[in-house]
């Protein structure tokens, strides 16, 4: 039986998967997507959302596409999940092929040369506006960032061609800094820190929420403080502790997560990473 029904919940509150009815909106998450939504129905070309591991960016690039879904009409959203390609062609095809570019020639530049058609035909002829989104930005290589480049460069007298969305960790700055002709064309840039303390219990009561634990507290304050600073904020890290708080209430019978509690799931995860 699955440990959340035993809770009474009729979900499972602390799932890892990107699930955007799960997703608690942050300040910054807020801010992020609605500074998002203005840069690509404005179509400023490129927008780049840094974030550490685990805060979040995944899953705000599906809620991004909820948002737009009442405008399908509009708006061609594709997306890339690993921009892990061996090759400038390779990556070229894989974005032509997100795009349902039928026919795919065999050399690089009649590749870009089908792509910018393609292109103007879904913004110019169908009117729509062409998105597209890649996670894990921090893969692209300095070959890649260039293809982006040029295809950034495909515009008419009054609108681009191609909005792009880049989600990437902290560490993509580096390689913005090296490519100043691609950081330059940055629209958008935020960055999204971790949560306070205050969000990291709004988020574990938000879930417990959706989950259906009503007004039921299985968190004290205690807990919610020891999981704060053990997991510095980060969203992902909260909700793998709190799965963890969850399955050890229920094995020790207890009917609350309290201090004590987390500070023993914590010295278990030091113990297991002093032997990894």
């Amino acid at each position: 039986m699955e440990y959340y029904k035993q809770l009474g919940l009729t979900k499972e509150p602390f799932s890892s998967t990107p699930d955007p009815e799960f997703f608690y909106h942050s300040r910054e998450h807020q801010e992020a997507l609605y500074r998002l939504e203005i840069a690509i129905r404005m179509r400023r070309g490129l927008s780049v959302v840094l974030g550490a591991v685990g805060t979040g960016k995944t899953t705000l690039s599906r809620i991004l596409l909820q948002q737009f879904e009442p405008d399908t009409d509009k708006f061609v959203f594709r997306m890339i999940l690993d921009p892990n390609f061996q090759s400038e062609f390779e990556f070229i095809k894989a974005i032509m092929e997100v795009f349902e570019v039928r026919s795919i020639p065999n050399s690089t530049i009649e590749c870009k040369n089908a792509l910018q058609n393609h292109l103007y035909k879904i913004s110019l002829i169908e009117e729509r506006n062409p998105v597209l989104i890649l996670d894990e930005g921090q893969m692209l290589t300095p070959t890649f960032m260039e293809v982006l480049r040029n295809l950034l460069n495909y515009e008419t007298n009054k609108q681009k061609l191609l909005q792009v969305v880049i989600f990437a960790q902290p560490e993509f700055l580096i390689k913005l800094k090296k490519k100043p002709n691609f950081n330059d064309r940055v629209a958008l840039g935020y960055s999204i820190n971790p949560l306070n303390e205050e969000e990291t219990g709004e988020l574990i009561r938000f879930r417990l929420a959706r989950a259906g634990a009503n007004s039921r507290e299985l968190f004290t304050d205690e807990a919610i403080e020891q999981i704060y600073h053990v997991t510095n904020g980060s969203p992902r890290k909260i909700i793998n502790m709190c799965h963890e708080s969850l399955i050890t209430m229920i094995r020790s019978d207890q009917e609350v997560i309290d201090g004590p509690m987390v500070r023993g799931i914590i010295k278990q995860k030091e113990k297991w990473n002093a032997l990894v």
